[in-house]
């Protein structure tokens, strides 16, 4: 269960979770916490792990968080509640940066809303099983600390997706990185080859056998090992690769699929597309 002060990263730790394999509820009142879990455990999901976002805005707060985790345990189920707290000055830079009132603010001042909150929460806080402090972290450190918790031996590295393109078509919208493979020879201009597409031996073995090819995928590894690496630092748990040639038929289908292979030895989830074959 993820709780907390409002503006102190419930929909980051919640997120993050999810990242890790967790089903998610966001916003759930505790009075319905119970027939979650019920609900969860009647129907097959995909995990066992359940997490539900729970703040202030409902009515009761406290006695109906208590009551139904009380309930839950009685049941069986095991809870956990993990409470983030932040400091009153991070809360108003946080508030004021986004430029919204606080949830219990009302007609009053940004900081008798947490003063409220802080009141309402404080049993919640005294009996929570973990406490993180965000005051000083950024989306990305409490994302790590929430992978930390609770990554165990499955903590996401960076999920890829590869996808051939035609530049005549246009780049993909969604690149995050963009390989050019127009440096190699193209096969449209080997009469045997041009009806075939990269998926074909024979013109996979035609691009991987011409001067360059190797060294570009050998090279090519070593900085996606870099880049990835970073990225996931920074906590993007997503990337999309994007390889190009004139049409989208030959060379960038071939290359698509050697990077791909190459990028699953190094442990990463990867998909393969190719947005343009076919389409000529």
């Amino acid at each position: 269960m993820v709780t907390g002060m409002s503006g102190a990263g419930r929909s980051t730790a919640a997120k993050a979770l999810e990242d890790l394999g967790w089903f998610v509820i966001d916003n759930l009142p505790p009075g319905m916490l119970f027939a979650m879990a019920e609900e969860a455990g009647r129907v097959k999901l995909a995990t066992d792990k359940v997490a539900a976002v729970v703040d202030v805005r409902s009515l009761a707060f406290t006695t109906d968080l208590n009551s139904a985790i009380e309930e839950l345990e009685a049941r069986g189920v095991a809870v956990r509640v993990v409470f983030l707290e932040a400091s009153d000055e991070g809360l108003v830079r946080r508030f004021e940066n986004v430029r919204r009132p606080h949830p219990l603010q009302g007609e009053g001042r940004l900081v008798d809303g947490i003063a409220r909150e802080r009141g309402i929460l404080r049993e919640v806080r005294a009996n929570a099983d973990l406490v993180i402090d965000t005051s000083s972290l950024n989306v990305h450190e409490l994302r790590g600390k929430i992978i930390s918790f609770f990554g165990g031996e499955d903590r996401p590295g960076l999920r890829v997706n590869v996808v051939s393109f035609g530049f005549k078509y246009g780049l993909p919208v969604d690149a995050d990185l963009v390989v050019d493979c127009r440096f190699l020879p193209n096969p449209h201009w080997v009469p045997e080859l041009r009806a075939m597409n990269g998926l074909d031996t024979p013109v996979r073995d035609y691009v991987l056998s011409q001067p360059g090819a190797k060294e570009f995928l050998d090279a090519y590894e070593e900085v996606l090992g870099v880049v990835a690496a970073g990225y996931v630092r920074e906590g993007k748990g997503y990337a999309t690769l994007a390889v190009g040639c004139t049409g989208g038929k030959h060379r960038s289908v071939a290359m698509s699929e050697q990077i791909g292979a190459r990028l699953r030895e190094r442990g990463m989830e990867v998909q393969v597309s190719h947005r343009d074959v076919g389409r000529e």
